[in-house]
């Protein structure tokens, strides 16, 4: 049996102030949040799609870095 492929798509969030939240979206038929997290000013998050994650909400200012390009939240 061969082992599974897994391809996910990361993202990079840099907090430009205190108390960034960001937040997991389970995926499937009832969408829920399954985890947060709080970044401070110059704290960075590398976080994941996968499974069981199929959104990410983030409240506040940050930098967001994908595959497609950067884009700013927040003020």
């Amino acid at each position: 049996m061969e082992p599974k492929k897994i391809i996910s798509d990361y993202i990079c969030i840099l907090a430009q102030e205190d108390g960034v939240s960001i937040i997991g979206l389970t995926r499937g038929k009832d969408t829920k949040f399954h985890h947060t997290e709080k970044l401070d000013e110059g704290e960075v998050m590398i976080a994941e799609f996968t499974e069981n994650t199929s959104a990410i909400k983030i409240r506040g200012k940050a930098l967001i870095y994908t595959k497609h390009g950067e884009i700013s939240s927040g003020k």
